[in-house]
């Protein structure tokens, strides 16, 4: 039953959530503040539970708005859900359970990691909780009304402050300006994922960007996501805002066109994106890791 529990979580998806953490802990160190691991851990802790809860719940509530169990077109196992309410593997109240103690263990967490570093987390993770909640759940449901990319570019983004605030203990702009292009691509992989499912999530009235937009005018949206990550860190780094050496992060944009393009190319297609939505994950967490190596990097110069 534990396993079943663990992976009705999607744990390969919480990967991006490391990757986040990541930069948000070089973002102090690069600064010459030590971490703190303790700390560190609990705020890894703290981002993985919200995540795992925040996918759950979303199983929940798109097994109540029957979007899931109609969905024939997902691209497996990166869309449509887990099915294990569909497939029988957890009933839709051991889902709920799940989800429940999932971001109670976080806020829990998130409640000792306050007492250390301070209040100004508290908003911080009472916010990203909500979030986490908003996103599927009524009366928000904000993926259904077409703000879900711009509820994960929030969480991705409070993530990162976050982690560089625990460490800081004071709140600071400068995770904002090295974590935004994370964000970004954070909102990239959902964006993507939402083509495949849009007729499902059509007929179950969840108005996504891409059921709102139709495939055809929504596909070049991958590439302004991209764009726009791409043209904050060259502005960032031409403002002296970002080290120079962070500029290797950009290694990614091999990736992110063939991304791009295959998505141009059969954005119509569900069947054939599964090239696309895994390149779009490659650029993602390529992004992430060598921001956060090249501020590690940097903060050695410090010791």
């Amino acid at each position: 039953m534990i396993g079943t529990l663990l992976l009705a979580t999607r744990p390969a998806f919480l990967s991006i959530t490391l990757v986040a953490v990541l930069v948000g802990l070089a973002t102090p160190v690069s600064q010459g503040i030590p971490i703190h691991a303790g700390l560190a851990l609990a705020s890894l802790a703290v981002a993985l539970l919200a995540h795992a809860g925040a996918n759950v719940l979303n199983d929940y509530h798109d097994h109540l708005n029957g979007c899931d169990a109609a969905n024939t077109e997902r691209v497996a196992p990166y869309t449509g859900g887990s099915r294990f309410i569909q497939d029988g593997r957890l009933t839709p109240e051991q889902t709920r359970r799940l989800a429940l103690v999932l971001l109670s263990a976080a806020a829990a967490i998130g409640a000792w990691i306050v007492s250390v570093a301070g209040l100004p987390l508290l908003a911080l993770g009472g916010l990203g909780l909500a979030l986490a909640w908003a996103y599927s759940a009524p009366p928000l449901k904000l993926q259904a009304r077409g703000l879900g990319e711009w509820a994960i570019v929030a969480c991705w983004l409070l993530i990162i402050v976050g982690c560089d605030a625990v460490q800081r203990r004071a709140l600071s702009l400068q995770p904002v300006v090295t974590g935004l292009p994370l964000a970004l691509m954070a909102a990239a992989i959902l964006f993507i994922n939402q083509f495949p499912d849009r007729a499902a999530d059509a007929q179950a009235g969840k108005r996504t960007l891409v059921v709102r937009l139709g495939p055809e005018a929504a596909k070049w949206g991958l590439f302004g996501l991209f764009m726009a990550a791409l043209i904050w860190v060259v502005l960032m780094i031409g403002r002296q805002n970002l080290p120079q050496l962070c500029g290797i992060s950009l290694a990614m944009l091999p990736v992110a066109t063939a991304a791009s393009r295959e998505l141009v190319a059969h954005a119509s297609e569900p069947a054939a994106l599964r090239p696309a939505i895994r390149s779009t994950l490659l650029a993602a967490h390529l992004h992430g890791l060598l921001m956060a190596g090249a501020l590690l990097l940097i903060g050695r110069h410090w010791r």
